[in-house]
């Protein structure tokens, strides 16, 4: 004697429910991530009342030892102004000076003086009071 049931249950696990989920937070990851854009060089910043986030395409970093940083990669004073064209790959983009609080102006100046010459918009990175 044969005895099956005639329902019979499916086993099949729907998946659809848990992707939603899934990209959902992959959204909300990839939005919030992209606030913030640390600079990846130890640098001692300044603090500011006003301090507003900047999406930055290049970044500028200048050390409490007036070692100067495009994108990371170390540059001297002579072939600034040639790395940041390279990088800036023309007129109308965004420089975000991270600048260590001890280093004296004139090199601030010097360097968003550079940025200013290829008509770049500079932008000093603070952190929030």
């Amino acid at each position: 004697m044969n005895l099956q049931s005639r329902n019979k249950v499916d086993t099949a696990f729907s998946m659809a429910s848990m992707t939603d989920l899934i990209f959902l937070l992959l959204i909300f990851f990839m939005l919030t991530a992209s606030f913030v854009t640390p600079s990846g060089l130890p640098v001692n910043l300044p603090t500011s009342v006003a301090s507003t986030i900047e999406v930055q395409k290049v970044s500028v970093t200048v050390t409490k030892d007036l070692q100067i940083f495009v994108n990371d990669k170390r540059v001297n004073k002579t072939t600034l102004k040639d790395e940041l064209k390279k990088e800036l790959g023309g007129p109308q983009g965004v420089v975000v000076l991270h600048i260590d609080e001890s280093v004296p102006t004139r090199e601030m100046v010097f360097v968003a003086g550079v940025a200013t010459s290829l008509e770049a918009k500079v932008s000093i990175a603070t952190k929030p009071k």
